[in-house]
């Protein structure tokens, strides 16, 4: 009975709003990362761009979370909400983190690898974007949304053998004169892959989601 009154009553859609407006944040704080990662005197401004777009997307998660509570018929499980809105913030977060690595130690040049990550974790960021739009109709989206989610898992594990590939060349240009610049470098490339994480965790919420509903 329980499940019949709740099948008719209407839902509240603006979550799909903000799921859609926290993926926006994403795209623009990759985007930021990807221009941190070009070097030279536009480092600082891409930094703090990485830093504001965070912080936008913590007010929506807040949001997201506040209205959790409050909403009496939610689209889809509560706990699926709340881990949806957290695995979004954790990927900017991470973003937010690579750029403090880069403040901190006063990064200015990177290596090839790292604009290669980077440019990825823009790829990635789009598909999610995408995905998360997706979501509202997701009967309907179901096909898009499965091709969509395992791009993102494919596109990951390129990141990983970039990964594995830049800290190698790192080693080997630095093993003998300059080993700080290796365990910095180590460190930002760290961090780089685990935004991709973060972005495959994405991914896979909304895959189980997906199972789940449709």
């Amino acid at each position: 009975m329980l499940s019949w009154f709740q099948a008719i009553m209407p839902k509240e859609l603006k979550f799909f709003t903000l799921f859609s407006d926290h993926a926006e944040t994403l795209v623009e704080g990759a985007n930021a990362l990807r221009d941190i990662m070009k070097g030279g005197d536009g480092v600082a401004e891409a930094c703090a761009r990485v830093v504001a777009h965070e912080d936008a997307a913590d007010h929506i998660t807040r949001e997201v979370l506040l209205n959790v509570r409050r909403t009496f018929i939610t689209p889809f499980d509560r706990g699926d909400i709340k881990d949806l809105i957290t695995s979004l913030d954790d990927a900017i977060d991470q973003m937010q983190k690579t750029a403090k690595v880069v403040t901190l130690f006063e990064l200015r040049e990177f290596e090839d690898p790292m604009r290669e990550m980077a440019d990825i974790i823009v790829e990635a960021a789009l598909l999610t974007r995408e995905a998360v739009g997706l979501m509202a109709n997701m009967r309907q989206n179901v096909t898009r949304l499965n091709q969509l989610t395992e791009q993102i898992t494919h596109i990951e594990d390129r990141s990983d053998v970039i990964y594995d590939a830049g800290r190698k060349a790192l080693f080997l240009a630095h093993r003998h004169d300059d080993p700080m610049a290796f365990v910095v470098g180590v460190d930002l490339y760290s961090h780089l892959e685990k935004v991709m994480d973060r972005f495959e965790d994405v991914a896979n919420r909304i895959s189980g989601i997906v199972i789940e509903q449709v």
